[in-house]
């Protein structure tokens, strides 16, 4: 291969379109992960109780809806893109996405509207979950076609932008804390610019065109993808939720527990906290975009393997180091960003290559939702929970370690299944394969 980087051997039109679909996912997981981020101040006001740790919870419960309605808006939005198309996919779940965190910078407070307001606040919780559920794995998708013999690193780096609308978030809140420290409506103003921004995003990717790869086999799509998907793919399907699992775990306690768990549990300084996640994140974040890189000239699986085995082993560590660091936890989170940038980087591109084009959105859709909802969505319920049952401030890891885990068997069987993006792209002359006439004439 040769020794230019995998960004420069990108043509303009890939570039241009990857770089719009990444930003949208930017625009729309920085909406989803606002939630929790400030999920202290909204447990105050929306879910207000005699104890913070309750009322944190409750909080918590509502940020792990999001994740429950992920896995439905991913089943339903991705048939329709394995049908009809990745783009209208795209439009439609931004418009959502922002209409939702909009409105969910307006919900009252609980002294105003009582149990209206909490119940309020789910509704639009469900909402942003089902269109984030299309959201992301569409991203993927449509970036992995579009720039396929590069698709590890087009895959990363839509990850890459992710990890930026979560810094984006992050600093919000750093910034509320220093300029608006004692405003109740202060963890209102990131809903507000949110879908502001994702009004935007919808704008802008209405220039979007549509996949080259779905162009291809349009004549062949699947009339029920997901039922397909199911019947020739089970053990790719159970493959990728491993793979997302280490993802999902480490990025709902990161993201979104950290800063409470940093306050709320450990009593550090808000200021101190948000700065130690921060640093973290912007650390991880080159990280993973670096890993995506090197991906393009090592084996993504095995960069897998190597992230998930290190935080098998040493996920109770970490949390050890956070708990005797409270008083500055920069460098255990900075550690930890480092090091989990080497399956962040490489879960993306690992799970698209496990599905063939006609079914790609679906696949992905159904294994990053599952995953990312089972280990992410209940990371935070589930930490609290343990620190309640157990009284060790480091039982999180317990859990992180148990994600890790399953990375590290996915990983191990990824070699089997996987090769299907570079796999399916068509020759010079544009054809389809012939295996891919077989599969779409024996399933008609």
């Amino acid at each position: 291969m040769s020794s230019t980087s995998a960004a420069s051997q990108l043509s303009a039109s890939s570039k241009r379109t990857t770089l719009i679909a990444s930003l949208g996912g930017a625009l729309e997981y920085y909406d989803f992960i606002i939630y929790g981020v400030f999920a202290a101040e909204i447990a105050r006001t929306i879910f207000p109780s005699s104890s913070p740790l309750v009322s944190l919870m409750s909080a918590f419960g509502v940020f792990a809806v999001g994740y429950i309605a992920r896995p439905v808006g991913g089943i339903v939005l991705s048939h329709f893109g394995d049908r009809f198309g990745r783009r209208r996919v795209f439009i439609l779940s931004m418009l959502g996405m922002s209409g939702a965190t909009l409105g969910m910078g307006f919900v009252p407070s609980f002294s105003d509207w009582g149990l209206a307001a909490p119940i309020l606040m789910v509704l639009l919780r469900l909402l942003q979950g089902f269109c984030l559920g299309g959201e992301l794995p569409g991203a993927i998708t449509y970036v992995a076609e579009v720039a396929a013999k590069r698709a590890s690193f087009a895959s990363g780096f839509v990850f890459f932008c992710v990890m930026g609308g979560v810094v984006l978030a992050t600093v919000l809140s750093l910034l509320i804390q220093a300029f608006l420290p004692g405003a109740t409506y202060g963890w209102r103003i990131p809903f507000w610019i949110g879908g502001v921004l994702g009004l935007v995003g919808f704008w802008v990717r209405l220039s979007l065109e549509e996949s080259p790869e779905f162009q291809r086999v349009r004549k062949l799509t699947s009339s029920s993808p997901f039922l397909e998907l199911m019947r020739t793919h089970p053990r790719q399907v159970l493959i990728g939720v491993g793979l997302v699992a280490s993802t999902g775990a480490f990025n709902g306690l990161l993201f979104a527990y950290m800063p409470a768990y940093l306050k709320t549990v450990l009593g550090v300084a808000p200021g101190a906290a948000v700065v130690a996640q921060n640093m973290a994140l912007i650390v991880h974040t080159f990280a993973l975009l670096a890993t995506a890189w090197i991906g393009s000239y090592v084996p993504p699986r095995r960069l897998m393997l190597t992230g998930t085995l290190l935080f098998a082993l040493f996920s109770v560590a970490w949390y050890s180091a956070i708990v005797s660091s409270s008083a500055d936890p920069r460098l255990p989170l900075i550690v930890a960003g480092l090091v989990a940038g080497l399956f962040n980087g490489t879960f993306a591109y690992l799970i698209a290559d496990l599905f063939p084009t006609r079914i790609r959105f679906t696949g992905v859709a159904l294994v990053l939702n599952i995953g990312m909802s089972v280990f992410g969505g209940v990371a935070p319920l589930v930490a609290t929970s343990l620190i309640r049952a157990t009284g060790q401030l480091y039982a999180p890891g317990w859990f992180l370690a148990s994600a890790a885990v399953l990375g590290v068997i996915a990983s191990l069987f990824v070699k089997r299944y996987d090769g299907h993006i570079c796999g399916d792209a068509h020759g010079a002359d544009g054809a389809i394969s012939q295996s891919e006439q077989a599969i779409g004439s024996a399933i008609r």
